[in-house]
């Protein structure tokens, strides 16, 4: 053990251990998980050659190798319950995107959501047991976000009871689906579904498209692989060409929206029961933002520890780089963050699970709402987490940019949720859409519920006094208070948006150039929405702490992730007379204090995430701390040491040399 990370988690104020059960859940879901993980660590089966040293075809096909042994050995142990399997292919995958994960991700769920239950009795089964590959095929070449704007057709044929899939021009190809190019069989395909004479607007429609005894593309079906990205290096993200495709009537999921036999339309409750894979995904991938982000931090921290540079004092030893005052500005807010959207993410999954059983149950009232927030909390999440793991990547120095270090493939692989499953400026902007909604229904009095019931009272307090009488709310050491300023700040926000909105609405424009002029206010307003509830999730989270030294520690942290985001956006705090100027430089000042609080802990902090060091595969961020032993044992197996001179120096640089 490296002596200086050895002192660190010596001097830690909490128990670290109290602290991973809360992460995880409890003690026993902390037991299970470690034991899940042991189990895949210790199995040879899942061993291989370093990725970093493989060709994308090498490395394509150990991801399926290992999909597939994780298969056989989750049904050889058992292992049903979604959050056991959630552990245990977290650890078979360490951070990586494998082929079978839109299967497992999204296919699987939309069968379970979507299909009704003959269709799940004739489908789910068979996908279970790996017969059925499936993949989730939405986004085209030319249309992603705008969903809506989707051009692959699904028209029924009553002659035949058949739906007639066709991709009409080059931009309706569909393409990015993961496993897409070469694993999968089927695919959920979403097309516009037209019977009778009129579009229907988008549906899901199950499409075969590799014949299940060889695997060969089905007529009319141009499928393949679109090639190499800028990660997701074990992933055959594939192109989808459909020409002329005939699938039965019943391949359409009909839970919700029906075609009878003679082609009549049965529309469903809500348009946005189509887009519930989508939701899910975007609630899950809260919890991934916050993942990524803690292993960034845990490589970053313990680097920083063990890391001695330049000098603080003349002729004195080399201090740890975590001792400067901007290192801990660069790491703390950063791990503060990670908390918080961890407890973020536990919030979505359980509000998720609950409006979904309410929806079960015939019950769509929350629906709304839980679109709004799982799209702009993914944006706000991601955005923070994809900044966050670069400011880690390069507070490593330049070890940070080898990848050794874990950090660039942290990065490649996180960065592309910032524009899948909704691009987050547009996702942003859905979430305006049901604020100002919500704003509007406030103001004629009506009742908003959830996370906007804040309009209700606080958008006529702001309306009836001028900014310069309103008094100052924010105290900057209480929690609670702070709170209420994000609340504040966000209603003064979509307050502003709405009436923008309304303005140029009353200059004669259109509703959707209205719109795209009040663009910059709305993103604004989501924004504000959405810090306002990550801050009221982790102050929540306090209240179920009973842990002396972990609430402790914690409130240090959401104190700072709060204090952090005020000085982000002190302009807001300003605007909206919640912020007075000598507290400017008072937040400056705490910030300080907390960064030297959270100093001792901080080590102890990223071990509470409790990532093994086969999980996080980075030389620097190791739980013994020997990075430059580790680092030179890892370089020494780059294929170009395989010899002592690479064969281009007889080929060309010898020949070169005896010409000059």
């Amino acid at each position: 053990m490296n002596p200086d990370i050895r002192k660190e988690r010596e001097n830690a104020t909490f128990n670290t251990d109290a602290l991973t059960h809360i992460l995880d859940g409890s003690p026993e879901k902390t037991r299970r998980r470690r034991e899940i993980e042991t189990l895949v660590i210790k199995d040879p089966d899942f061993q291989h050659e370093d990725l970093n040293f493989m060709s994308r075809s090498e490395r394509y096909d150990a991801a399926v190798k290992k999909s597939a042994q994780m298969i056989l050995k989750m049904r050889e142990y058992g292992i049903a319950d979604p959050e056991e399997i959630y552990s245990y292919k977290n650890c078979v995958q360490r951070g990586r995107t494998e082929p079978l994960d839109l299967h497992l991700g999204m296919f699987l769920p939309t069968l379970l959501n979507q299909a009704t239950p003959e269709q799940q009795d004739a489908f789910f089964t068979p996908a279970w047991n790996l017969k059925i590959i499936g993949t989730y095929a939405q986004t085209e070449m030319g249309h992603g976000t705008h969903i809506r704007g989707l051009e692959t057709t699904a028209t029924y044929d009553p002659s035949t009871q058949e739906f007639v899939l066709n991709s009409p021009t080059v931009t309706s190809i569909k393409w990015w689906p993961g496993g897409l190019g070469k694993t999968s069989n089927h695919a959920v395909v979403l097309a516009q579904l037209h019977t009778q004479g009129n579009c229907h607007g988008l549906h899901a429609f199950l499409v075969p498209i590799r014949d299940m005894s060889n695997h060969q593309p089905l007529p009319g079906v141009v499928v393949g692989d679109i090639g190499p990205k800028f990660g997701f290096d074990e992933v055959d993200n594939g192109f989808l060409k459909l020409e002329n495709v005939r699938i039965p009537r019943d391949y359409m999921l009909m839970k919700y929206a029906k075609v009878e036999p003679d082609g009549t339309y049965r529309k469903p409750p809500s348009d946005k029961l189509t887009y519930g894979t989508m939701v899910f995904i975007r609630s899950m991938i809260v919890g991934e933002s916050a993942r990524a982000l803690s292993k960034a931090c845990t490589i970053a921290i313990r680097y920083s520890a063990v890391r001695h540079q330049s000098e603080l004092r003349a002729g004195e030893p080399e201090p740890q780089i975590l001792d400067y005052q901007t290192q801990q500005h660069k790491l703390f807010p950063l791990l503060a963050t990670a908390y918080a959207f961890h407890f973020l993410g536990q919030f979505m999954s359980q509000t998720y699970h609950r409006i979904t059983g309410d929806i079960n149950q015939g019950d769509f009232s929350e629906l709304p709402e839980l679109h709004a927030l799982s799209a702009g909390l993914k944006a706000f999440t991601t955005w923070a987490a994809n900044g966050g793991i670069e400011v880690c990547r390069m507070a490593c120095g330049g070890h940070g940019y080898s990848r050794c270090s874990s950090l660039p493939d942290i990065y490649v692989t996180f960065t592309p949720t910032c524009t899948y499953e909704g691009e987050n400026t547009v996702m942003m902007l859905q979430t305006a859409r049901y604020l100002v909604k919500s704003y509007t229904q406030a103001s004629k009095g009506q009742k908003v519920s959830g996370m906007v019931s804040y309009l209700n009272e606080l958008q006529q307090r702001i309306q009836a006094q001028p900014v310069s009488s309103r008094p100052t709310v924010v105290d900057i050491n209480d929690l609670t208070s702070l709170v209420e300023a994000y609340k504040l700040r966000a209603a003064r926000l979509v307050e502003l948006a709405a009436k923008n909105l309304q303005a140029e609405l009353q200059r004669r424009l259109s509703k959707e150039d209205a719109w795209n002029q009040t663009s910059i206010d709305l993103v604004r307003a989501s924004h504000a929405h959405c810090h306002y509830v990550v801050v009221k999730m982790f102050v929540a989270k306090l209240g179920e702490v009973a842990d002396v030294g972990v609430h402790s520690v914690l409130s240090t942290l959401a104190l700072l992730y709060a204090l952090d985001g005020i000085a982000q956006h002190t302009g807001d705090f300003l605007l909206a007379g919640l912020l007075s100027m000598p507290q400017v430089s008072q937040i400056s000042q705490r910030t300080k204090e907390l960064l030297a609080q959270l100093r001792t802990n901080a080590v102890a902090l990223v071990d509470a995430f409790d990532y093994r060091d086969e999980m996080l595969n980075s030389s620097l961020g190791r739980y013994d701390g020997n990075v430059y032993e580790h680092m030179f044992e890892w370089a020494k197996k780059s294929p170009l040491n395989r010899t002592e001179v690479h064969e281009s120096y007889y080929k060309y640089l010898k020949p070169l040399q005896s010409k000059l």
